[in-house]
Parts: C-alpha cells; structure tokens; sequence
C-alpha cells in the first residue's frame, strides 16, 4: 500500500490506557506519517504528565487547547487540517488496539472507492460486566460488512452507525463532507456518516480491526448519555426523524434478557431492566430538551460544559 494516513485523537485528562494506545500504535505494520494529539489542557501539573506521556508517540505532534475551546466536531477538525494524508484515522485515547494491524486492516477495508469511511470492532476489557461485555458484541459482531443507502429500510438507523472511537475517513471525501459538524454535543460521528451515505457512499465495519474499548456507566451516567445521544438526534432530526431508532434499542435489550437468562445469569435482568429504563427516559427527555427549562435540561446532561455555549 503506497497510500499515507495520520492518526487524530483528542486528550483530555487520560488514564492508562493511553500509555498502551501509544505503545501499539508506535508497533504497527503500518505506520502513521503523523499522529496529531489535541490535548486539552486542565491547567495544572497534570498536563506536564500528559505531555510528557504523548511525547513517547513516534511522529507524534502536540497540539493544546483550552477547555472552553473543546468542540467535538470542531477539534477532531482542527487536527484534520494539518493532515496531508490519504487516509486519516480518528480515535479516542482509551481505545487500544489489540494487535499491530488495526490500521492495515483498516486501510485495506478502504480500497474500493465506493468506500468513505471504515470502523473497528470495540471489545469490551475485563473490566466491565456481562451486560455491557454483550452489548459490545451486539454492536459490534465478529463479522464484517458493507453498509449504504439501500439498507437503510432494512438496518434503519444502524446504517449511520460509526464511531470515532476508532474510525478511518477518506480525506478527500471528509473534505467533500465538509468536516464534521460544529457546536453538537454528541454524535459527530453518526451526522457525518448520514452525510457519507446520502452522498452515495459506502461505510465498511470492520471486524478484523480491534480496539478494546467500553466503560462502566453508573445508572444516572446512563441516563446523561442517553439524555444527550437524543439531544444530537433532536438537532439533527432532518437526518434521524427519517429512520428508526428506538426499536433497535428494544432488539438489544430483549436479545441481552436471552442471553442473560440462556447463560445462566439471570440474576442480571433486574440490572439490565433499570439501565434499559435509565436509558430510555434519558433519551425520551433528550427528545424533547428544547422544551424543558434550561436548569433541567443542565441537569440531564452528562456534557455540561457544552450549554455554556448555548
């Protein structure tokens, strides 16, 4: 492959993880001409660590930003302007991948030219419960495929299903797309996949491409997650009001209850029945945030910061 990528991923007040992240994207078969890290900076000696943990990164270029300056969209923007690459691949700084393919895999996915955007399989790691260990598989299955519009009757809103978590763009199509969108508090991912397949491209997932990646959400974060998924729908509803949503979300959980039960765990189903109802009102309120009273809708949110703006 002659074909050049650089990596983009955000940093803001990292764990461990990033320490493994780095390690494996300094071993791949393929390597990165840059990787541009936009560190937001806490202003305490915390970023001095944090710096000094990214300048492990082989070709790797630091960029910092103030808190208030932090835009989903807007920053993983920023750090596609300095790019000159191909291919870019954008990721979170808690995404490790699992072996040193993940960005031949992904390239490879991206060779025919139909082909805009291509996605990893996030792996749930040890360290979260069954629950959320299923939903990764549901999720993200151990096959890979090929989605655009002629699915859309068919998969609904799973077609626009991409995460930035680990996920590669054609950037000569990322510029026709015009970049991710600006000032949304969630979802950048899944707008630009919209774009991508009304453009009449195609998005590739692929499962050979892995990165260990969940978190363990407590009850009300479910709810804050969910109150602001909605809220990027709502914004957005030209492009989410067209296919189904909330029915996938009750697939998932009646698929998760036969599980649980059929693996003998059905303790579990009284856990799994709350984060479902967390989730579900979350979203509900999400849907309908533009007719709450602001220190509500504050309330909901897990992305407080962003309402500053608002």
């Amino acid at each position: 492959m002659s074909e050049t990528v650089d990596v983009i991923i955000p940093v803001y007040r990292p764990d461990e993880k990033l320490n493994r992240l780095i390690d494996r994207l300094n071993r791949q078969t393929i390597q990165p001409e840059h990787i541009f890290f936009m560190q937001t900076l806490t202003g305490t000696p915390e970023d001095e660590t944090v710096r000094k943990c990214l300048e492990k990164a082989k070709k790797g270029q630091i960029y910092t930003l103030e808190k208030k300056d932090f835009d989903h969209g807007g920053t993983r923007n920023c750090g596609a302007a300095m790019s000159k690459a191909d291919y870019m691949l954008f990721m979170t700084q808690d995404a490790v991948p699992v072996d040193d393919d993940l960005i031949e895999n992904l390239m490879r996915a991206m060779e025919p030219q139909t082909v805009a955007t291509a996605y990893g399989r996030q792996l749930a790691g040890d360290d979260v419960g069954v629950i959320e260990r299923y939903t990764r598989q549901f999720n993200y299955p151990d096959q890979s495929s090929r989605k655009s519009g002629k699915d859309l009757e068919r998969l609904g809103i799973k077609t626009y299903f991409c995460s930035n978590v680990c996920a590669m763009y054609k950037r000569k199509i990322y510029e026709e797309m015009g970049g991710f969108v600006l000032h949304t508090i969630f979802n950048e991912d899944m707008i630009m996949a919209a774009s991508v397949i009304d453009a009449g491209y195609e998005i590739a997932y692929v499962a050979e491409a892995q990165v260990v990646h969940a978190h363990k959400y407590t009850y009300r974060q479910q709810f804050t997650r969910n109150f602001d998924l909605a809220v990027s729908q709502r914004q957005y509803r030209r492009i989410f009001d067209r296919v189904k949503s909330e029915s996938e979300g009750i697939r998932m959980v009646k698929q998760t209850a036969r599980y649980l039960i059929g693996s003998g765990k059905w303790y579990l189903i009284p856990d799994l029945i709350i984060q479902s109802g967390c989730k579900f009102l979350g979203f509900r309120l999400g849907k309908c945030y533009d007719r709450l009273p602001m220190w509500l809708v504050r309330a909901c949110s897990m992305n407080k910061a962003y309402w500053k703006s608002v």
